[in-house]
């Protein structure tokens, strides 16, 4: 499923760590040097890569020209430097996770929309910043819809902050360190920011006024649980009134919640 490739690099860690029954060295430092490549941002050398790794540029010179060959490296002819190709993108879609995940999700999300006559949409992380990744529009004759495929500020967005709230704080330093308008705040208003990370830790949500656009209040919760498996956000962008009346934030909340729930267990997590 998606989590598998979005999957933090702290899981993978812990998946490195667990007893070994048997031990492929040559395995183990292609799949080091593919994990250290994936959280790079430009390409690396091969002395660059071993002294990331803690290994001699002999120890991994085959290995790399192995993944050169298979296509799941790339090295620029004119300075050496390695980086990821797409091929375990392509592969991880062979599966075809996301369309498990509209699969599961859409259904759901397309009844909450038609019941409450709100759009909602679920949001992932993607290269530090999230992204919409699935959209149920509302029928009703006035209501709010985000694209799929739309990009958001981490930090600035209701769905960004629940997802960087159930981050490890390994992951969440990195897409902070990558977010710009989080680069920009003075030092008490990150330490503000860090505070509602963790009140919105505690509860599993936000409800607060959208920082992009005014008129607008966003409901988001967690699909899934604290560090876990699955770290997707479900939100409701909504008007502070629709057709003259006041929406009831604390039964949207319920409603979103119950959503969410069901989607987590029909996924098997």
């Amino acid at each position: 499923m998606i989590f598998k490739v979005i999957r933090s690099i702290e899981t993978m860690r812990e998946l490195l760590e667990k007893p070994i029954k048997y031990a492929v060295p040559a395995l183990d430092k292609a799949l080091e040097i593919i994990e250290f490549l994936a959280i790079q941002t430009k390409g690396l050398t091969q002395a660059e890569i071993a002294q990331g790794l803690a290994r001699s540029p002999n120890e991994i010179y085959r290995i790399l020209v192995n993944l050169e060959t298979r296509g799941y490296l790339i090295r620029d002819e004119k300075n050496s430097r390695y980086k990821l190709s797409l091929k375990l993108y392509n592969l991880s879609h062979s599966v075809s996770p996301i369309a498990q995940i509209r699969q599961v999700a859409l259904p759901q999300m397309e009844d909450l929309a038609v019941k409450l006559g709100v759009s909602c949409y679920l949001s992932i992380l993607y290269q530090s910043q999230t992204m919409v990744l699935i959209s149920a529009n509302s029928y009703s004759p006035v209501a709010l819809s985000v694209n799929e495929g739309s990009l958001f500020s981490a930090s600035q967005s209701s769905a960004g902050l629940v997802l960087l709230a159930h981050s490890n704080e390994q992951v969440k330093a990195m897409i902070l360190e990558r977010d710009k308008p989080y680069q920009l705040l003075k030092e008490k208003a990150k330490t503000e920011l860090h505070q509602t990370l963790a009140t919105i830790a505690d509860n599993g949500f936000i409800m607060a006024d959208n920082t992009l656009v005014d008129g607008i209040f966003d409901i988001s919760c967690i699909v899934g649980e604290i560090e876990g498996k699955i770290i997707a956000a479900l939100t409701i962008p909504c008007l502070k009134h629709v057709t003259g009346k006041t929406i009831e934030q604390t039964a949207l909340l319920e409603e979103l919640q119950l959503t969410a729930s069901n989607i987590k267990q029909q996924l098997g997590n």
